[in-house]
């Protein structure tokens, strides 16, 4: 969401010819499908004669985008009043406008699908995206909309596409398969938990993901989605009482595995057995590999924890437990992660099913986005103001994303309505956390 300037502001020409040109130059794999090479490798096909074509569309919404935001003082700024927090459960409530459809290569769709949102009277244009994560992590989308940016604003001063990037992303595969081939595979102690805890699924599963990203059906998206916010101030407070020797992050990670685990308790009115706390990291930065690499390296560390040992543990204590589990992770533990979704399906199914929050389990999982750079996806007009996230397929997940407004951070968080309003009862949460909705 950006702040109109004069002129044309954010045309819709402009963003999808800037688009088209950069995936041209570039990024031919977001026109790709997903096939087995001779290795019996999954890889992304080029084929001119059966291209998976980005959708890209513009609408126009018949509110003003403000009849979508919630405001809260701004205690941190002198130069604004209010923090605007966009609404998106709101927005798709009373807007008319549809739910983005997932990216995803089952039957016609696309591997990106992109609106460009004009709000009536408004003086903001929203720019929502959805690409599939065959394609990027959260590192790789941001670089690759930052080129976006780039190419726009080449266009729009110079009226001309032949846009030489600062710095061309580095796309080769075969470099990222050069380097793990050299890695030994180490399982993390999460696969060992799920192959020795959780028993097989009755059913057959591929050698290879490629088919199961073709054939399989899309799944609806999970629509009860919720939003706190960390002012500056409530962040460093909770770093200090739960450990100043700790990161915000795992800090913030702790106070809510524990806030999940009592939040459960009283929506299944007994304790879970286990708790779960995921943490995604960047594999570029634990790898010899570019930085500026926009395939998906990420990866994720899993922490099994009895659910008595959270709900006993001092904040620091468990901070503690996390920050090791997070810890233990290195290019051997992200080759195993690699190889396991390419030759072991049913393992990461049984994963899957596993993690989620039960009567039996808790779970909370976070990916944290504060430091990525979206405050310099600038497509000519300034930089973002608001931003958000649409939905996940996927209850407990959450993404922490920086408020460049306060300088806070925000938590987008799934978890059922119901169950939410447990979780808003947390008097340990509710000390830092401002539920917005």
């Amino acid at each position: 969401n950006t702040r109109q300037a004069e002129g044309e502001f954010m045309s819709f020409d402009l963003l999808r010819h800037s688009f088209l040109q950069l995936v041209v130059d570039h990024y031919p794999m977001i026109v790709g499908r997903p096939t087995v090479n001779s290795q019996g490798r999954a890889v992304m096909s080029v084929d001119p004669a059966n291209l998976c074509m980005p959708d890209i569309a513009e609408i126009h919404v018949d509110h003003p985008a403000d009849a979508f935001m919630t405001m809260r003082p701004n205690t941190a700024s002198k130069e604004s009043s209010n923090v605007k927090f966009f609404d998106v459960t709101r927005f798709y409530r009373e807007s008319g406008v549809s739910r983005l459809p997932r990216a995803t290569y089952h039957k016609d769709h696309s591997a990106v699908i992109i609106r460009v949102l004009r709000f009536k009277d408004s003086d903001y244009v929203a720019l929502a995206y959805s690409l599939s994560h065959v394609l990027f992590d959260g590192s790789g989308m941001i670089i690759f909309m930052n080129h976006w940016a780039e190419y726009a604003r080449h266009l729009h001063s110079t009226g001309n596409s032949d846009c030489q990037l600062a710095q061309p992303p580095a796309t080769s595969r075969t470099e990222m398969q050069s380097y793990f081939d050299s890695i030994e595979p180490v399982d993390p102690p999460f696969i060992r938990h799920f192959k020795e805890n959780v028993p097989p699924l009755p059913m057959e599963f591929p050698a290879n993901i490629a088919p199961v990203l073709i054939a399989s059906p899309d799944l609806p998206t999970y629509e009860d989605q919720h939003l706190m916010h960390f002012t500056p101030t409530n962040l460093e407070r909770m770093r200090q009482d739960i450990d100043k020797t700790q990161t915000v992050n795992v800090a913030l990670t702790a106070l809510c595995a524990q806030a999940m685990v009592r939040a459960n308790t009283m929506v299944y009115a007994m304790p879970p057995q286990i708790s779960y706390v995921v943490v995604a990291y960047d594999g570029r930065l634990r790898a010899n590999m570019p930085v500026n690499f926009t395939g998906n390296i990420s990866c994720t560390t899993v922490a099994p924890l009895p659910t008595q040992t959270v709900v006993d543990s001092t904040y620091k204590d468990l901070a503690t437990a996390i920050k090791e589990y997070s810890s233990m992770v290195g290019s051997e533990y992200t080759k195993a992660v690699m190889h396991t979704i390419e030759t072991n399906l049913g393992l990461l199914y049984r994963a899957s099913f596993t993690l989620c929050n039960s009567p039996q389990t808790s779970y909370f999982g976070l990916s944290a986005l504060r430091y990525m750079p979206f405050r310099t996806i600038d497509f000519g007009f300034g930089q973002p103001e608001v931003l958000s996230f649409d939905y996940y397929v996927k209850e407990g997940m959450a993404r922490m994303y920086p408020n460049y407004q306060d300088g806070g951070v925000d938590l987008i968080f799934n978890y059922p309505d119901a169950n939410f309003e447990y979780l808003k009862q947390d008097e340990d949460l509710a000390k830092y956390a401002d539920f917005i909705f």
